[in-house]
């Protein structure tokens, strides 16, 4: 079965209560969350709680992301497998990298909430290579128009409301891919697997995440070389930190009334002044 068949959502039945008048039976749609098992073959290596769409996308952002390759072509395969109590991506390497990857020792349990279960030593957090460029400039403008789509273009959550997005948007703020998921860490490796995929040029836009902005999604962003990331919640310090050594332009709490910069601020082109915006 093609990955993009599996449905994302699924209809459940409810009963809606009202605080004013009777209890009245329904349906709803609620997003669909499977146990995906990547497997480096023949090597289990994690299972991911994850929304059952755009898997290969998924294997290939979370295969650069995690260090495990350092570009599309480190991967001869990838095949999405049924399997007993959920789904099972099997990514076939080049023999090198299998032999590096086999290497490394690591047990992850993933879940929605987590990207870095599993890491038994401090000294084995991801870290991205340093970086080859300066931060990115980001016009308010486009940060407007990119969070004013952001909604509009993750169509899935519009209909479960219980999904992450992650997004690439161009420098003038239009929004060229949307990838969802109920993980958070997952929605950004599945953005990072489609740009790979695509051969999309780091240096000509931004990401963009619902959800916070913590450490790992820095790193995330920073391995595919991003040069900035606009948060719609809050970062942590040490994305902050990890933002500035990796001359990431970061913006959080970014919403319809502005936004923070938590990096360099001169890399934030105020071009709404004019208009009375502001960077709040």
């Amino acid at each position: 079965m093609p990955q993009n068949d599996r449905a994302p959502a699924l209809t459940q039945p409810i009963t809606r209560f009202s605080f004013t008048g009777a209890p009245e039976e329904g349906a709803r749609e609620c997003a669909v969350e499977i146990p995906v098992n990547i497997v480096y073959a023949p090597v289990p290596y994690a299972v991911m709680m994850a929304t059952p769409q755009d898997l290969e996308d998924f294997a290939l952002g979370f295969s650069v992301s995690e260090g495990v390759i350092d570009g599309p072509a480190d991967i001869r395969s990838i095949v999405v497998e049924e399997a007993e109590q959920g789904l099972r991506v099997v990514v076939t390497l080049a023999s090198e990298k299998l032999q590096r990857h086999l290497a490394r020792t690591r047990n992850l349990a993933g879940r929605t909430g987590c990207g870095l279960c599993g890491v038994d030593d401090l000294c084995a957090l991801p870290v991205a290579r340093g970086p080859d460029h300066g931060p990115g400039h980001l016009k308010l403008s486009s940060v407007r128009r990119a969070l004013h789509l952001l909604d509009e273009r993750q169509t899935l959550n519009r209909r479960v409301r219980a999904l992450h997005g992650a997004a690439w948007a161009d420098h003038s703020g239009e929004l060229h891919l949307m990838r969802e998921d109920v993980g958070r860490h997952n929605a950004l490796d599945k953005l990072i697997g489609a740009l790979l995929g695509q051969g999309v040029d780091p240096g000509s836009g931004f990401i963009v995440i619902t959800s916070r902005c913590s450490y790992e999604m820095v790193e995330k962003a920073a391995v595919f070389g991003a040069r900035a990331l606009v948060a719609v919640s809050a970062p942590t310090t040490l994305a902050i930190a990890r933002a500035k050594a990796n001359a990431m332009t970061l913006l959080a709490l970014a919403r319809n009334d502005g936004a923070l910069c938590f990096t360099d601020p001169s890399f934030v082109i105020d071009d709404l002044q004019a208009q009375g915006a502001r960077i709040a």
